[in-house]
């Protein structure tokens, strides 16, 4: 078949890696303008524009699925559309420009987690099992028929990046065996059933690390806006991100009080603790939790120094 791949972000370049080593005739790929990166706001191609000038393949950069982008994808007369984290709606005409439909991969067991963050809104529920689904495009919001799935269970600890990395290839695997299924005429999809959840675009505001709420909770929000807005806390009146922590020791310690035992650096909450273990401070680079607390002010009201024991 003919196939047309939009993607933008790295999630999606093992998928378009797989479909180009496929049988199938990857005619175009669709992705994301190059976006402004880094201090020094570098303009920087999509991981997928990147792989797909690597392979050589025609290439439309839009931000929007707009006229000009389905004439474009029209004039490559495709049979199949693809699509894996593009980052924007693909409406009609554009909906029905392939032969075949487009198909989407995406990364939760539909119809749990419909929408833009289903990892990290699986993992700050406390999810254990997630998975990828393949399914049938349509109009509405991740609703179309599933051509199949795979389970994933959540190693313990796992942060959104890491659980995000083994769905997209497990999920490339999944999407190419669809394809093939469709190519054969051997494709068969099934309506979504269940009670579906959404899982909206995250804000940096969801990253907020709530240490009034029990230890486990705070844990998961971490786990789940890690990388990605970020978890993060307040010392002292400045911003502190939180890059590495895990459940910490069993312990009276007041909500939100910063201690440091033994040489850990621990955050209490209503049952146990939080430890961190890398931060990074405002204005600041990473660094172990153990040494932000050195510079810490003994005076900060959050510091509980009673329960430091020095090193």
């Amino acid at each position: 078949m003919r196939i047309v791949f939009a993607g933008t972000p790295l999630p999606a370049v093992p998928s378009l890696r797989a479909v180009a080593a496929s049988g199938h005739d990857l005619v175009g790929v669709v992705t994301r303008t190059d976006a402004s990166l880094g201090r020094k706001r570098v303009l920087t191609p999509s991981p997928v524009a990147s792989l797909a000038a690597e392979l050589g393949v025609t290439t439309i950069k839009a931000d929007r699925l707009d006229d000009e982008a389905t004439r474009a994808v029209t004039d490559l007369a495709p049979d199949l559309g693809v699509i894996v984290a593009y980052g924007g709606l693909v409406r009609e005409p554009l909906l029905s420009t392939p032969t075949c439909g487009w198909i989407n991969l995406h990364f939760s067991l539909l119809p749990r987690w419909r929408g833009a963050a289903p990892v990290q809104h699986a993992l700050i529920a406390g999810d254990q099992v997630t998975g990828a689904s393949v399914f049938q495009l349509v109009a509405a919001l991740d609703a179309g028929d599933v051509f199949g799935e795979v389970s994933y269970r959540v190693p313990r600890g796992a942060t959104a990046g890491v659980v995000l990395d083994a769905l997209a290839d497990l999920g490339a695997a999944l999407l190419v065996d669809v394809v093939d299924a469709i190519a054969a005429g051997t494709a068969t999809a099934q309506p979504q059933s269940g009670q579906p959840t959404l899982a909206p675009k995250l804000s940096l505001a969801d990253g907020a690390l709530d240490f009034t709420a029990a230890a486990d909770t705070v844990i998961d929000r971490f786990r789940g806006t890690t990388p990605e807005p970020g978890a993060h806390t307040s010392v002292g009146g400045q911003r502190l991100k939180i890059l590495a922590a895990h459940r910490g020791p069993d312990m009276a310690l007041a909500a939100g009080a910063l201690a440091l035992v033994e040489r850990d650096v621990v955050v209490g909450t209503p049952s146990g603790t939080v430890l961190l273990q890398t931060v990074q401070p405002a204005g600041k680079g990473a660094m172990a939790a153990a040494d932000w607390w050195r510079g810490l002010r003994l005076d900060d009201p959050r510091v509980d120094t009673a329960t430091e024991v020095p090193a």
